[in-house]
């Protein structure tokens, strides 16, 4: 066969490749989709109804990556993704030209001092460098991005001595903590042990932190980075449960016995949840139910509340039993509802001496892996104004010395946590912004056991892509960034320690360019949901 013959078969080759294949795949979905009834649009429109689902699938990514402007996107914008992962990556946080703030609209603000405080002259603890690495851009263009992965010894910022936070004074094991930053309540199980591995590996290396782990209980790879741990325990008794459902009293001194485990935290509320947690039976491996205490492969929805208490006396007793019977500090996790319930609670600890030694207030803003869209968008109050109304009440009540209050709900950058540290927190929770450290790309399929970068799943061959020992630098330098620039703008605010921020720090501007004290803010605040 000659040349020009074999073109010619080559060319009807791709002619048959190119139009027939196409026409008759569109021929079978026409006859195929006209006859379902399913779909109404695929009935009329076969093909471009397959279009307009295509598009629909791919809408997400589209607008994060093209359409939505730097500060639009949710529940975090293309901006907000940046201020975690330049940190976390390059440990810096450095910018040019002008912030992309609108400052137009209403917001929060840092009141800065006339003559700020010199570095030489803040109080903190660099004493002990540590061991981190972080990347620098050798080369970027259009098409490629070359970095270079180096190792450096970074300051800690940890808080002096006589600044650090002791939780649970009279404690017989008081928890004493010299960073203002550590992570939120994230499960074993929403997240796979690559993840909770690389995050309690990272919290360790960074010193002066902690982790919560989540009403998923006590896992190995909690255990296995070494970090200290709050051991939360939700209305499920998730780990601390006999077969039967009920609380087992001996698991619970077993872990509190456990060097890492630091105190203890009843899970009352969430903020994108005020119910029981929920977990995909997909995600309810055969280890995770040994962990729980469940069965494996079955969805779990916990109960509402605790079956063990019922009211503030029940609930105190309660925390009393496990203080006395672990001799940790015993703290409760709430999001905040109305005045009322936070008076109950304040009157209560001044007439009684009873009480929580930490109270961890969630904001409606909160994230979760799984929740109803009604729960996360609708209830619960946003970080806020909870903390200050937490923090008003329990000054009016005389109690607030004798509690210390963690904030959380989207504190992912300093001036952020630091405008809640002058709202009244004593410390503050993170938890979406060290998935990102590890790995998130803000997929949002976290229900779903199909994260695909390997954070919040628990099939094997999607964890594979999170490679711990690279990320476990990126949360490193993420706690040590924010810390260091909690300093700085504690110096900017003429003080010597984040620790001293206050309510006088911290002003408030509506979209009428007026400005509010937060004294003021408080008793609106109180007036208008009593």
């Amino acid at each position: 066969m000659s040349t020009s013959s074999w073109l010619l078969v080559a060319l009807l080759v791709i002619v048959v490749l190119l139009i027939v294949i196409p026409l008759a795949v569109c021929l079978y979905l026409y006859i195929f989709d006209e006859k379902q009834d399913q779909h109404a649009i695929l009935r009329n429109f076969p093909i471009l109804g397959k279009v307009r689902y295509f598009l629909e699938m791919i809408g997400p990514e589209m607008r994060q990556y093209l359409f939505d402007q730097d500060n639009s996107g949710k529940p975090f914008s293309r901006e907000d993704y940046k201020h975690v992962i330049l940190p976390a990556k390059y440990k810096s946080s450095t910018m040019s030209f002008g912030s992309k703030r609108d400052f137009d609209a209403q917001g929060y603000y840092i009141r800065n001092a006339m003559f700020p405080m010199q570095r030489e002259d803040i109080r903190v603890d660099n004493s002990d460098l540590i061991e981190t690495k972080v990347y620098k851009i050798k080369e970027e263009n259009l098409f490629s991005r070359k970095e270079k992965i180096h190792e450096e010894k970074a300051k800690p910022w940890l808080l002096a001595d006589e600044d650090a936070v002791v939780i649970g004074e009279n404690c017989r094991h008081p928890f004493k903590v010299k960073g203002l930053v550590g992570m939120s309540a994230m499960s074993y199980g929403a997240l796979g042990n690559h993840a909770i591995e690389t995050l309690s590996t990272g919290l360790k290396m960074a010193k002066g932190t902690w982790m919560n782990t989540g009403e998923g209980g006590l896992s190995p790879y909690h255990l296995k980075g070494g970090a200290d741990l709050i051991l939360q325990i939700g209305p499920g008794l998730f780990g601390v449960r006999k077969k039967d459902g009920s609380f087992d009293w001996d698991e619970l001194k077993k872990k509190s016995e456990i060097e890492q485990v630091k105190a203890i935290e009843l899970k009352l509320a969430q903020g994108a949840k005020a119910r029981g947690g929920h977990l995909e039976g997909s995600k309810v491996t055969p280890e995770i139910a040994e962990i729980r205490r469940i069965e494996p492969y079955k969805t779990v929805d916990s109960p509402n509340r605790f079956k063990e208490f019922h009211d503030l006396p029940s609930l105190m007793d309660f925390i009393e039993k496990i203080r006395k019977h672990t001799g940790l500090p015993v703290g409760i996790k709430i999001v905040v509802g109305s005045t009322e319930d936070v008076k109950n609670l304040a009157e209560y600890m001044k007439e009684k001496g009873k009480g929580p030694d930490f109270l961890t207030v969630d904001g409606g803003e909160g994230g979760t892996g799984a929740t109803f869209q009604p729960l996360a968008d609708s209830v619960g109050l946003p970080i806020r104004p909870a903390i200050m109304i937490v923090n008003q009440t329990l000054k009016d009540y005389g109690v607030r010395d004798r509690v210390k209050v963690i904030a959380s709900g989207k504190l992912f950058t300093p001036d952020r946590a630091a405008v809640l540290l002058g709202m009244g927190a004593d410390l503050v929770n993170i938890a979406r912004a060290f998935m990102m450290t590890a790995g998130c790309i803000m997929a949002q399929r976290c229900h779903t056991n199909t994260c695909p970068v390997g954070v919040a799943t628990t099939d094997p061959k999607l964890q594979k892509a999170l490679v711990i020992n690279e990320k476990k630098y990126r949360v490193v330098n993420f706690v040590l960034s924010m810390r260091e620039e909690l300093f700085n703008l504690a110096a900017a605010a003429g003080l010597k320690s984040p620790v001293e921020f206050e309510e006088k720090h911290i002003a408030f501007k509506d979209d009428k360019a007026r400005i509010y004290s937060l004294e003021e803010l408080n008793k609106a605040h109180i007036q208008q949901i009593s």
